[in-house]
């Protein structure tokens, strides 16, 4: 029999997952800085979490591995799986017990078993399949869509929960070249894995009025990935969620 599953939004790609007891966060962003705005309201700090089992980090960009505030959180022994380039930053934030996965590589934490996937970013990257209490959470940072991801379905059977980045970040900067999924795409890779429910991320995110017109462009409305969803995917059921509001996945 499987155990409940609950997902919160906490802001971007940052979220809690609880699968029974187990409670694993994704990504920590918890503060702001010049062109970086969460572009919606933070639901927790890091000194209010709860108990944390493990913590996994995609990539080293500040709005995915905010160490320098995630430090508040009281323990700092947390078991970290991350992106290979993570591991000196966490181990200077004063982290402990911080395991560097490559794409097809396996954690074991406790109960909880993490599985490294492909990204393709503007840095390395590495997505992850969460698996623990028969529940299985495909989390994909904001990563491009590629071609290996398509597969993560034969590899890991059905998913539960799909967390997928829609909001198709350009970089003006770099002649409009493309960094994150946009909406079709994510609508994509949802029709390819079938999960029992998919769940939009990383769209409301701004650089704040100057960083928006002269360096970044991107899509804030998750109604688009909703329509792309229903369009390319129908058997898929998609949910929107607030910041703060936790979500009970059906088995």
């Amino acid at each position: 029999m499987s155990e409940p599953l609950t997902v919160t939004r906490i802001a971007h790609s940052c979220h809690l997952i609880q699968i029974g007891e187990k409670t694993i966060l994704t990504d920590p962003w918890f503060s702001e800085k010049m062109f970086y705005h969460p572009g919606e309201p933070v639901a927790l700090r890091p000194e209010t979490l709860p108990h944390l089992d493990a913590v996994v980090i995609s990539h080293e960009h500040y709005d995915h591995c905010d160490l320098r505030a995630f430090r508040r959180y009281r323990d700092h022994d947390v078991p970290m799986v991350v992106a290979g380039p993570v591991v000196a930053k966490a181990r200077k934030a004063g982290f402990t017990d911080v395991t560097p996965l490559e794409p097809w590589q396996t954690a074991k934490i406790g109960d909880i078993t993490v599985h490294a996937a492909p990204g393709l970013h503007g840095v390395y990257e590495v997505t992850y399949v969460i698996q623990a209490g028969g529940r299985s959470v495909y989390f994909a940072g904001d990563t491009l869509l590629t071609p290996e991801l398509l597969t993560l379905g034969k590899r890991h059977g059905t998913f539960d929960l799909a967390l997928l980045p829609v909001n198709g970040l350009t970089i003006r900067m770099a002649g409009n070249k493309q960094v994150v999924m946009n909406a079709d795409d994510a609508a994509e890779l949802a029709a390819a894995l079938r999960p029992r429910l998919v769940v939009p991320q990383h769209y409301a995110f701004t650089g704040g009025a100057v960083g928006d017109r002269l360096i970044l462009r991107s899509d804030k409305d998750p109604g688009l990935f909703v329509k792309a969803v229903e369009r390319l995917a129908p058997a898929v059921a998609v949910r929107v969620i607030d910041t703060g509001s936790p979500l009970v996945v059906a088995p």
